[in-house]
């Protein structure tokens, strides 16, 4: 994965609230931040609904767009697909969260 080189990173992201549990998918110029919001309940809706406040797979992008388009991408596809895509790079569905704070 590329790195985070700035907090002002677009950012495509999927949140579960536990392995093959519920996933919600968003987007982000600032991941650190919002998964930070995700993670301490700032945030409202679905996400907080069902507790998904786990990191499982997340994308950067030199441009938002980018990541508008790729978010799109990824909620449009099946839930299969969305765990494949989760499974590929992590295959433990490990919170990546420290990983991005580092």
């Amino acid at each position: 994965m590329k790195p985070i080189h700035n907090d002002r990173q677009a950012a495509v992201y999927i949140l579960a609230n536990r392995r093959d549990g519920t996933l919600y998918t968003g987007v982000t110029s600032n991941l650190v931040k919002r998964i930070h919001e995700h993670k301490t309940g700032v945030s409202e809706g679905f996400a907080a609904r069902y507790g998904c406040d786990r990191l499982v797979h997340f994308e950067l992008f030199d441009h938002i767009a980018d990541a508008i388009a790729r978010e799109k991408q990824i909620k449009a596809g099946s839930r299969a697909k969305k765990i494949a895509l989760i499974e590929a790079h992590n295959p433990g569905w490990a919170d990546l969260y420290p990983e991005i704070i580092a």
